[in-house]
């Protein structure tokens, strides 16, 4: 084996083992979900926040009074649980959260515009709930 490739192969499995030590998988919140399609990457919906959400750790994200949130996928609950969505909020004065998608209440907002009425139920998995 050459010396540059050795290298190159400790540099990866190095970057791969940082990488690992602080990836989380975290309890699931659902078994399942409805998206707009298979991969979960289209809208659903539109909604506007009713009331600001402080992320409680890292697989929701916060959000704003009165914030623009985009809606990709809604958790179907499983007995006694809460109903959480999927979404990114997009905000002038919140550029920093712009694109970063989490979990937060469905009550805490409220739905404006439907994307889709053809949504697809699919099982979630760990990497649903993943937090790096």
């Amino acid at each position: 084996m050459s010396y540059p490739l050795v290298i190159l192969l400790c540099v990866g499995l190095l970057h791969f083992t940082t990488l690992s030590a602080r990836a989380v998988i975290m309890d699931k919140l659902a078994d399942s979900k409805i998206c707009g399609d298979a991969e979960c990457s289209y809208v659903l919906s539109m909604a506007t926040a009713l009331d600001d959400f402080i992320a409680p750790d890292c697989r929701f994200i916060n959000i704003k009074k009165g914030q623009v949130v985009y809606v990709y996928s809604k958790l179907i609950p499983d007995e006694g649980a809460g109903v959480f969505w999927s979404g990114s909020v997009y905000s002038e004065r919140y550029v920093d959260q712009m694109g970063i998608i989490g979990y937060f209440p469905a009550t805490m907002v409220k739905e404006t515009y439907k994307f889709t009425e053809d949504a697809v139920k699919i099982p979630t998995t760990g990497m649903d709930f993943y937090c790096d």
